[in-house]
């Protein structure tokens, strides 16, 4: 049976990447938020756009948009 996470290559892999001065306080990928909806063009839930740069109020208010949901996405995924 195996020692565990804590004694295999990952501690191996974190103490090269010491060595190597990488900096590990970096995130590889961070995640934006993300606003899924429905519109009358697509009635299934779909990426609308970023939260921070849409406003999910003006289009739920106006009907252009409803069931809303702000979720994490990768920026590289649009």
């Amino acid at each position: 049976m195996g020692k565990g996470y804590a004694e295999g290559s990952a501690v191996e892999e974190r103490m090269a990447a010491l060595e190597r001065g990488d900096n590990l306080d970096r995130r590889l990928e961070t995640e934006r938020p993300a606003l899924y909806g429905s519109t009358e063009d697509d009635p299934e839930p779909h990426f609308l756009g970023w939260a921070d740069e849409l406003d999910a109020d003006a289009l739920f208010a106006s009907g252009a948009a409803w069931g809303l949901k702000v979720m994490g996405r990768s920026p590289r995924a649009s």
